[in-house]
């Protein structure tokens, strides 16, 4: 009597039942035979629209984490080793990945109209061609970093976990690393002139510096373990800091009280932008909100709901706003209007 071998073969399409009418090792030759039968009715695998996405200076892949200007060039890095440029009197997009593919999570310009950028790989990488080529210096620090800055004489800043500091004043052929000695990650560090500088981070830590970094004043705290995200001081007493569920708090007496400002959102809140005499926040979710002077407001962005991770204002007036899944637009802050930058 001839057995019949029934087997079920699933793909991401269809399920179909075959039926061999053989036993004993036909059957198993019959039943492997199967799939490959099935392989040969496939049509063959369409790659243009991969193709094409991947022809593109700008893709749907692409998380921004950072974007800075000089008086020639703009460029935005994210992950992966990602750096865009464009002219400054245009936007043209080119692209290159830096090798190693590093998770770039910060960038800043210096006041010699170089670049720095930070990874999270503790490598800072130096840019003095508008963003052309790019060398990089280790960080010599076990602890994790997230931040840095150019400082009015050059001189390159990183903060990071264990409220550790480095420096260098020779583009990062050395380095010197110190501590606050305060078990919390320094998430935001901000030149005000030569002299003064502010740090904000983990567990609502402040502290200020008022001889360019050297020294470091005894730690000053923001109520309730306040989690700063990011920081913007106009001067050593008044400052703003952004942190999670849409809060925003305030300082006018350089860190001794702090006053919590109405904000329109409960998204996390990531940066700041001066634009002249105007002050923006962003987050997540697409979130713009413009300071009113007492509080904020909302811009209405019809972008998609994504992060936005950094901004800086074009020649036109415009912001561009850099973050996730290929986010990098224009807002039109005169009018609260958005138009979708084009690809090229």
């Amino acid at each position: 009597m001839t057995s019949i071998i029934k087997t079920t073969y699933v793909d991401n399409r269809n399920t179909g039942q075959y039926s061999c009418g053989v036993s004993g090792k036909k059957a198993a030759v019959c039943a492997a035979v199967f799939p490959l039968l099935l392989t040969g009715c496939e049509a063959p695998l369409n790659l243009e629209g991969v193709n094409n996405e991947l022809e593109k200076q700008v893709r749907r892949t692409d998380q921004f984490q950072g974007v800075a200007v000089n008086d020639n060039s703009m460029v935005v890095v994210g992950a992966d080793g990602l750096v865009l440029t464009s002219p400054v009197d245009k936007l043209e997009w080119k692209r290159q990945e830096i090798k190693g593919s590093p998770a770039l999570v910060d960038i800043s310009v210096c006041s010699d109209q170089s670049f720095v950028a930070l990874s999270m790989d503790k490598q800072v990488w130096f840019s003095s061609d508008n963003g052309q080529s790019w060398t990089a210096s280790k960080l010599p620090t076990p602890e994790d970093v997230l931040d840095l800055t150019c400082a009015p004489d050059n001189s390159v800043w990183v903060v990071g976990s264990f409220s550790t500091i480095l420096n260098s004043y020779d583009q990062g052929k050395t380095w010197a690393e110190t501590t606050l000695n305060e078990d919390a990650m320094l998430t935001n560090i901000q030149f005000l002139d030569q002299s003064t500088a502010i740090l904000t981070g983990e567990f609502g830590l402040y502290v200020r510096s008022d001889d360019a970094g050297q020294t470091w004043n005894t730690p000053e705290y923001i109520p309730n373990d306040f989690y700063t995200q990011n920081a913007h001081f106009t001067s050593a007493e008044n400052g703003w800091v952004a942190g999670l569920s849409g809060q925003i708090l305030h300082t006018a007496d350089g860190g001794v009280t702090w006053t919590k400002q109405n904000t329109p959102t409960e998204s996390p809140l990531y940066g700041f932008y001066q634009a002249g005499d105007r002050l923006f926040a962003f987050g997540d979710h697409a979130t713009v909100l413009e300071y009113t002077g007492m509080d904020w407001k909302r811009i209405p962005n019809p972008n998609i709901p994504v992060y936005i991770r950094d901004a800086l204002q074009l020649e036109n007036g415009q912001l561009l706003m850099a973050g996730g899944f290929g986010s990098l637009y224009t807002l039109d802050i005169a009018s609260g209007e958005n138009s979708q930058i084009s690809q090229k």
